[in-house]
């Protein structure tokens, strides 16, 4: 058994542990914590806490130590989101690229309203929740300060549609929204749909009042599960992509508009359905485009359907393969631009060849953030605004908006 001391958290927020020149991962340690514990593989499975940080709080969820939902229900919120802001200062750093002190919005307790929960039938009933800390066994959920009480209302329906349609040695994935219209629920990897799944399923989407039931790309449908956004309203493609929290969404909303100012055509680059192209037409011509058909038919749907918006015009086009160009970027007065993970290197080195005036970079990784912003600072660019958005209550994800201005 050795004594190690945190030196610092990782990016996934596992503590880095050093004993001598030997380094390993401890999971829920903080900075500073001395831990006692035996390493195997580069990780420290079951570290004791012999000196705690002045920054560690009781875990507020009884499923904490076994859940992998959650990484950071240990640390005080004033730790975490210092943290997740340093997370972000520390990948600009890396990448030599000034920025201002960044701006922190937290989404409250019990707001998410999307969520991707794993389900398994057992002789007794069914499991849903997440799955525990790497492993594949799923923490059967009893209750959960993260998601939106509604959701956590569904779980005996949840439980009820495993045991209907799950196989025995099967694992369900499911994608649960919850909107004004009640809860969508799309479910992945379930048994073939044949008529009598059909019909247990319909009768568990009437009796929990489902707006909309999606088993593996079959949709039983009650009600349009529409999302406001701006003006419009948005009826999703089942198990869209949604921003976690609607606080967090309008964060990055309000951060959007500031970095657009006054541009009357804007280009809306990864716009999925709409959360920020449709809100921005109610005072500028926008250009959707994103690499999948069936969020951007859902986007001109509701922007057809919506009063008074300027026009939305959409493009499906893979933008990893084939960025816009100089010549189709320079009529456009600003850029908004939401890559994946992995960011958008190709697309950014022609934003930077284009020289539009200004760009507002939303991502949801700080390395690739920081690296896109690096091929901008580098044709003349800077951030001018910076702000980090926590919507994904402690956990080590972190998104962030910056406003760049060609100088």
């Amino acid at each position: 058994m050795s004594i190690w001391t945190i030196e610092r958290l990782g990016r996934k927020g596992d503590g880095v542990a050093l004993a001598g020149n030997e380094r390993a991962l401890a999971a829920l340690t903080l900075p500073g914590e001395v831990i006692e514990g035996v390493a195997s593989d580069g990780r420290i499975p079951a570290p004791r806490i012999v000196t705690p940080s002045p920054d560690r709080v009781r875990p507020i969820c009884a499923h904490y130590r076994a859940c992998g939902g959650c990484a950071l229900m240990h640390a005080s919120e004033d730790f975490t989101g210092e943290w997740k802001q340093q997370v972000v200062r520390t990948a600009l750093a890396a990448q030599q690229v000034v920025a201002p002190e960044p701006e922190l919005h937290v989404s409250p307790l019990r707001s998410r309203r999307r969520a991707v929960l794993s389900g398994r039938r057992t002789k007794k009933g069914a499991l849903v929740g997440f799955h525990a800390r790497a492993s594949d066994v799923i923490v059967d959920l009893a209750e959960c300060h993260v998601m939106r009480p509604q959701i956590m209302a569904a779980l005996p329906l949840l439980r009820r549609i495993v045991v209907a349609g799950a196989s025995r040695s099967g694992e369900l994935a499911m994608t649960v929204i919850h909107g004004p219209a009640g809860l969508d629920l799309a479910v992945r990897d379930g048994k073939p749909m044949d008529a009598a799944l059909f019909q247990s399923l319909a009768a568990l989407a009437e009796e929990g009042d489902l707006a909309r039931l999606d088993w593996d790309g079959q949709t039983i449908t009650r009600r349009r599960p529409a999302l406001p956004m701006g003006r419009a309203q948005v009826v999703p493609p089942p198990g869209a992509f949604l921003q976690a929290t609607a606080e967090g969404e309008a964060a990055l909303l309000a951060a959007v508009r500031q970095g657009v100012g006054s541009a009357r055509h804007i280009a809306d680059l990864f716009s999925g359905c709409g959360t920020f192209s449709l809100p921005l037409a109610e005072g500028a011509r926008v250009h959707a485009v994103e690499g999948l058909a069936a969020p951007l038919a859902a986007l001109d749907s509701a922007w057809r359907a919506a009063p008074g918006l300027e026009a939305v015009t959409t493009e499906v086009r893979d933008l990893a393969r084939r960025p816009l160009l100089p010549d189709e970027l320079t009529r456009f007065d600003a850029i908004v631009i939401d890559p994946p993970r992995a960011g958008a290197a190709a697309q950014m080195r022609q934003i930077a060849l284009a020289r539009v005036p200004q760009v507002v970079s939303v991502a949801c990784d700080p390395v690739n953030f920081a690296k896109d912003a690096r091929i901008l600072a580098d044709a003349g660019y800077r951030i001018d605004r910076l702000w980090v958005v926590d919507q994904f209550r402690f956990s080590p994800h972190v998104e962030m908006v910056a406003t760049l201005r060609l100088c």
